[in-house]
């Protein structure tokens, strides 16, 4: 009997002291190559977005800006990562998509260094977005460029819009606004 209260017991603190991972346990780097630790996020809301230079969906900067504008003064923010899963449609250096991003839609929010989004080459932070094994809330595997998930304020995955809808969709826009 006391070994099966000492197992029971093993047992219980190991899960205890297992942490389920948060977005803030990651880091990446940011579009022009410099360190960015996501834990620097703590405290706000955040909107992450694959993005692409040359889809259909590309106009969605626009949308994606204003958001990032009205919304970041208020603890909120969007992270870009450029990828080129989808027909070679970020096909684009780092310069060039921050060149791009900028001259042709005025983004100020933060985008980071090209990744790759599905397959055996899928970048850790979408591991963690896509697999319910890792986020302990969903699986949603990226279908397309500009799929939005998002962050609540503690690094937690609350849910996902997918590429089709605008960022202004009324999903997105009832969670900012905290409804």
């Amino acid at each position: 009997m006391k070994i099966i209260l000492g197992i029971l017991a093993l047992v219980m603190t190991i899960s205890v002291s297992a942490q389920k991972k948060t977005f803030y346990d990651f880091s990446t780097k940011t579009i022009d190559g410099k360190p960015f630790n996501l834990s620097s996020l703590k405290g706000k809301k955040v909107l992450v977005v694959n993005t692409a230079s040359k889809c259909g969906h590309t106009p969605q900067y626009k949308d994606l800006q204003s958001l990032y504008e009205t919304y970041s003064s208020k603890g909120f923010t969007i992270i870009g990562f450029p990828a080129n899963n989808f027909l070679s449609q970020e096909p684009g250096t780092n310069a060039e998509i921050q060149k791009f991003c900028t001259d042709s839609y005025g983004v100020t929010f933060p985008m980071m260094q090209k990744i790759s989004v599905k397959g055996d080459d899928m970048d850790a932070i979408y591991r963690w977005l896509t697999l319910k094994a890792e986020n302990g809330v969903m699986d949603a595997p990226v279908t397309w460029n500009f799929q939005k998930f998002m962050i609540d304020e503690k690094g937690n995955l609350i849910g996902m819009v997918p590429p089709k809808d605008n960022p202004k969709c009324d999903k997105i826009l009832t969670w900012l606004n905290g409804k």
